[in-house]
């Protein structure tokens, strides 16, 4: 017996949902803490050098005999302008290797913020021809839910526009304005994309529910917080940078709980809408590993 057309249709759909996410092993990439490292290093340099340079100073002084009242005149001052020369060298090299693991931290950071956004578009557009054919199928009419979706993507489309990585890495070396920017458009780009994801879904919702298959979506429990550039801005400058360090934090652990919980709302759709599809009531096979329970038990960051 032959598949009707819709059938292919339907299965056409599950695929498309399936390969967007398996894309996510490669758009959505979690970044350690370990990368809070990076702006210790100037500090770890500096305090190094400065007790090389006292130690060395102290190990030029003429030593003094307890039998005798004259000091010892020291035979050479070489030894420490040779130490002194070599941890200058060594310091400039720190801040060489400090400024490039900044550059990549940055370049990683804006790269996923890109490879996120475009996943999404096409997660968007998968999802809602998913829901086009369930109603079609139910014969029911959601055509307001489907007309805001479609408005949703569309927005998405204008305002979630690739920002060059590369450039503005580059760029960063140039002006401190730049890496400030970058700063200023990884905070709110993500916390503008998590509102407008959960209207999405939250349409999509409706629009399921009304053609008879209603889905128990997750709830978010670290949802990205509006922070303030103003307040992380003056924070950092009157605590002399210390508080970029939380800065640099934020910007690594709010895209990764943002990750990890659209892969939940991803899976629960594809595993509860299945069966209506044709296919298994399963995640996609090559879903990245569930994140431990702990990670999303704890209360928002602030501030």
């Amino acid at each position: 017996m032959k598949p009707t057309k819709g059938a292919d249709t339907m299965s056409v759909v599950l695929e498309n949902l399936r390969r967007d996410a398996r894309m996510r092993i490669e758009s959505d990439s979690q970044m350690s803490v370990a990368w809070l490292i990076v702006p210790f290093l100037p500090i770890i340099i500096l305090v190094l050098l400065l007790a090389s340079l006292i130690f060395g100073a102290l190990a030029s002084f003429p030593s003094t005999s307890f039998n005798s009242t004259t000091a010892t005149p020291p035979t050479t001052a070489a030894p420490f302008f040779v130490a002194l020369g070599l941890f200058f060298l060594l310091f400039i090299i720190g801040i060489i290797v400090a400024a490039i693991l900044s550059a990549v931290m940055l370049y990683k950071l804006a790269k996923r913020r890109n490879t996120h956004f475009q996943r999404q578009l096409l997660l968007y557009e998968d999802l809602l021809n998913m829901a086009k054919e369930v109603s079609s199928k139910r014969g029911v009419d959601v055509s307001m839910h489907l007309n805001n979706m479609d408005r949703t993507l569309r927005e998405a489309r204008i305002d979630e526009t690739e920002k060059s990585a590369a450039l503005w890495t580059i760029l960063s070396f140039v002006t401190l304005i730049a890496t400030l920017y970058v700063f200023y458009y990884l905070m709110k780009d993500f916390f503008k994309h998590e509102r407008r994801e959960d209207q999405f879904f939250e349409d999509l919702n409706r629009a399921l529910a009304a053609s008879g298959v209603p889905v128990n979506l997750p709830r978010r429990t670290l949802p990205v917080p509006d922070r303030s550039f103003i307040l992380y801005f003056i924070l950092s400058l009157i605590t002399a940078q210390i508080f970029s360090i939380y800065w640099i934090y934020v910007l690594l652990t709010d895209p990764n709980n943002h990750f990890r919980q659209q892969w939940m709302i991803e899976d629960t759709i594809i595993a509860q809408i299945s069966p209506v599809l044709g296919g298994p009531s399963m995640p996609p096979p090559s879903s990245p590993p569930p994140p431990s329970t702990s990670s999303f038990t704890l209360p928002p960051s602030s501030p």
